[in-house]
């Protein structure tokens, strides 16, 4: 397709020749070996060119607007030195494309070695006019002005060298960069010094030449204007903006035949997939009344041009039928002109049903406007009903007779060309046929019988009115009644979902305590029933005191930070107990949530982890002074992969922020601000936009050996890349997704075209604009959840308020549970950990504290 090989010119125009390798030297090999075997090869690569050769030619017979193949051909013919197929190939390329000033170069560098004789210099120059019309650029000019220094020997020489300098001076002397070379020429020609000097810099960016434009408009001299848009369009020839803003300049203001028509004809041969492009040119050809037979044949042409869109050829189709109908005199009663229109109306609709929609599995047109607006040229300019009727009857046969505005369209056009009986008929058979706004139709027929019609009409449409309405009203009432079913049914299947994960978590937590109540009183944690569900720093008690809270509430009532189970003598040989152990004689540790600006959250990290309180003080000790870090263990001792890290000062937290994502032991490490969600429920985490970013590219399909700098090595070459993340699950493995961050939003649509179905390594990338899809809300927590840390547990019972409202706790333990809760109490009082409890929580008893009573039993 034309545009999937105009939007990979840049990155095919750069590729680099991919020559044969040939076999190192051997050392022990002879020469006359070496020799051979140089020979065999060579005749083996000019197998493989003159294969590749033919194959591209073929596709060249069957696609002749593939931009690619065609580069490949030239380059391959250029390669075996077939001099008269690489003129010949170059020739069919320019009359489907504008070559690049790089194609162009080559080309003429190649005609200048072989022409000697003056009849052959005579050729190059009309290559050289050829050239300087498809871009301006100075590079070109001042080719052709150095190789008409060669012929300054003939008669006229000297002028006609001046002649060229003087319009290259004028094309391109006010080139801010590269005009100057052109002036510095000139005056060492004059000089008789045959040398060029020509500056380099880098071009400006889109942006910054439409802010150029927009300057150069106010003022308003023609030639600058012109000249910045030609500058801009040579850097960003495949900006279908660009080239419609400028054309419509040259409509609107200039209106030089010449110069509007050789503007609209590079446009869509540089963007030839954007319909727009395509209709203004016509548009064009017709203000400045080209021939109608090159009119037709640029419409053709626009037809094989691959739009992207069904309705792409819907636009075209109509706008060149508009031209038709504007050629047409309507006081004739039969012309050329008029037949031509008809058999354009019908073969617009043939192709609409064939072509489009085979290839799109959609006409477009699903509303069939050009067939009303056949319909109304045949009732209003030729006076032919018939024919308008028959139209309109084709029309609701494609599944539009169920539409109230179809109806009142066709009726509208009766009203106004046809018979009151033709209005009738149409009304009634809407009635019939209108399933979406019944009551318009059925207004607008008694409306007609109320100034029209006698009094059996009247009668009539009022029974027919009535018995519809009674239907549409009975079948209305039906589907209501249907939808609400169906609500309620998934109404209760959601109900059953969430009850049945409420009786799957409570047996699980169930079968949990039973196992907590044959184990050691050490080793059985609390916060294991719901460490599983949530791992944020957030997550505290309410009312454990002002300002000061526990890290984790899934561990509080442990001996991991907190009390301590009574001491046990260690079991030879058990080291992995002895270690657990060591870890839950630890101290219980607070945090002042006043601190929380100096404490950053770390997760994500490897289990297995040694030390890591060394490992990741290391880490962060670049971001100030550590004052603390505190790694969270399970209740076997084991490292939990998060922790927290306290500094000295807030810039420090800040800073420390920055390394979020880096990579620690083969995994992402997350970073992230220490942040209460109870007082701060809306804070998210998640630091990357996801809403649409027009400069942010979305790529998929990568090869999962894909690196950051392979991509930046693409990407690059069609803008400059500030930023590339790719993507990763937890454990840091690639997921062949990728976002690409550009400059400026012209740069990443560029990209978009030209990168959309690349091949890297086998996998063929989809490329897109960034603009994640909405992210399903959860549901929030039930109200129990909420509220079961604001009041006392024993007042729910053991496990908070469920739905079941069942206590785990055996009965002989809660006979006893007075006692015990003294005894909690007075290990309470004794613990600092938990010495600001207020004193109307005496009875709170952990999973522990029922073990304990268990083993003393």
């Amino acid at each position: 397709m034309a545009a999937a090989g105009a939007e990979a010119s840049a990155v095919a125009a750069e590729e680099e020749k991919r020559l044969p390798e040939g076999d190192p030297e051997s050392g022990g090999d002879s020469e006359d070996e070496g020799d051979s075997d140089s020979s065999g090869d060579g005749e083996d690569e000019e197998k493989e060119n003159e294969a590749e050769i033919q194959r591209l030619e073929e596709q060249l017979s069957i696609n002749a607007f593939d931009y690619n193949c065609h580069l490949d051909l030239i380059k391959l013919l250029r390669q075996e030195g077939e001099l008269i197929k690489l003129r010949r190939a170059r020739q069919k390329m320019s009359e489907l494309f504008p070559l690049t000033e790089e194609i162009w170069l080559d080309w003429l560098k190649d005609e200048i070695k072989m022409a000697s004789e003056s009849s052959e210099r005579e050729k190059v120059y009309e290559l050289f006019e050829r050239a300087v019309k498809d871009y301006i650029c100075p590079e070109i000019w001042l080719e052709y002005a150095q190789y008409s220094i060669g012929g300054i020997g003939q008669e006229g020489g000297i002028e006609k060298v001046r002649s060229i300098f003087e319009r290259a001076l004028t094309a391109v002397g006010l080139h801010v960069t590269k005009g100057t070379a052109l002036w510095e020429a000139y005056r060492e020609f004059e000089n008789a010094i045959l040398e060029t000097a020509q500056l380099g810099a880098e071009p400006p960016k889109l942006a910054e030449y439409q802010a150029y434009i927009d300057f150069e408009m106010k003022a308003g001299d023609p030639a600058r204007i012109q000249l910045i848009y030609e500058r801009a369009l040579a850097e960003n020839c495949l900006v279908p903006d660009l080239w419609a803003r400028y054309n419509q300049y040259l409509d609107r203001q200039l209106k030089v035949k010449e110069l509007v028509l050789s503007a609209h004809d590079r446009a869509v041969r540089n963007c030839p997939w954007t319909v727009g492009l395509w209709i203004r040119y016509l548009l064009a050809m017709e203000r400045h009344r080209v021939d109608h037979g090159i009119i037709s044949e640029m419409f053709e042409k626009a037809l094989n041009a691959g739009f992207i869109q069904a309705t792409d050829y819907v636009e075209i189709w109509q706008a060149y039928l508009d031209y038709l109908r504007r050629r047409v005199d309507f006081t004739q009663d039969s012309s050329k002109e008029l037949e031509e229109l008809r058999s354009a109306f019908a073969r617009a609709v043939e192709y609409l049903k064939q072509e489009v929609e085979e290839r799109f599995s959609e006409s477009g047109d699903p509303s069939c406007t050009i067939m009303q607006n056949w319909a109304r040229v045949e009732a209003r300019l030729c006076n032919n009903m018939q024919k308008a009727r028959e139209l309109w009857d084709n029309i609701m046969t494609k599944g539009n007779a169920k539409y109230a505005n179809m109806w009142l369209e066709y009726y509208n056009l009766e009203r106004a060309h046809g018979d009151t009986q033709h209005c009738r008929k149409a009304l009634h058979r809407a009635v019939q046929c209108t399933s979406d706004y019944p009551e318009h139709v059925c207004e607008v027929l008694l409306t007609l019988e109320r100034i029209e019609g006698t009094l059996e009409d009247w009668d009539a449409a009022v029974q027919k009115t009535e018995n519809r309405l009674a239907r549409v009203n009975e079948q209305r009432a039906k589907a209501a009644e249907k939808e609400a079913a169906l609500a309620k049914q998934e109404e209760e299947k959601a109900e059953q979902r969430k009850q049945a994960r409420a009786e799957k978590k409570a047996s699980k937590k169930a079968k949990k305590n039973r196992i907590g109540d044959k184990r050691k009183a050490d080793d059985d944690d609390e916060g294991e029933w719901g460490q599983e569900e949530e791992e944020l720093p957030s997550k505290r008690h309410k009312g454990d005191g002002d300002g000061i809270h526990l890290e984790e509430d899934m561990e509080v009532e442990t001996g991991l930070f907190g009390r301590s189970g009574p001491e046990k003598p260690d079991r030879p040989g058990n080291q992995k107990e002895k270690a657990s152990t060591s870890r839950k004689d630890i101290p219980k540790v607070l945090h002042d949530s006043s601190k929380d600006n100096v404490t950053v959250f770390v997760s994500n990290l490897s289990y297995t982890m040694a030390d890591p309180e060394v490992k990741l003080k290391e880490l962060f000790e670049g971001c100030g002074e550590v004052a603390e870090i505190r790694p969270v263990f399970s209740n076997k001792g084991t490292f939990r992969g998060y922790c927290y890290v306290e500094f000295k000062e807030e810039k420090s937290a800040l800073q420390a922020l920055g390394l979020d994502r880096k990579v620690v032991e083969g995994r992402p490490m997350f970073v992230s601000p220490c942040v209460d969600k109870n007082k701060n429920p809306d804070f998210k985490v998640f630091r990357y936009s996801t809403t649409l970013e027009k400069h942010k590219l979305f790529i998929s399909g990568l090869p999962f050996s894909c690196t950051k700098e392979e991509l930046e090595d693409v990407c690059k070459a069609h803008g400059n890349v500030k930023d590339i993340r790719l993507v990763t699950n937890r454990a840091g493995k690639p997921k062949g997704l990728a976002y690409v961050e550009y400059e400026n939003e012209a740069q990443a649509s560029q990209a978009v075209l030209k990168m959309d179905g690349l091949t890297m390594k086998e996998h063929v990338i989809k490329v897109a604009i960034s603009n994640p899809p909405l992210r399903k809300l959860p549901d929030k927590p039930e109200a129990s959840r909420a509220s079961q840390f604001a009041v006392p547990r024993q007042v729910y019972g053991a496990r908070g308020k469920g739905r079941t409202q069942l206590s785990m706790m055996p009965r002989a333990l809660q006979r006893q549970s007075n006692p015990m809760a003294k005894a909690e109490n007075g290990m309470v009082q004794n613990s600092p950990a938990t010495s600001s409890q207020p004193p109307e929580e005496p009875k709170k008893m952990s999973n522990a504290d029922f073990a304990k009573m268990l083993l003393k039993k």
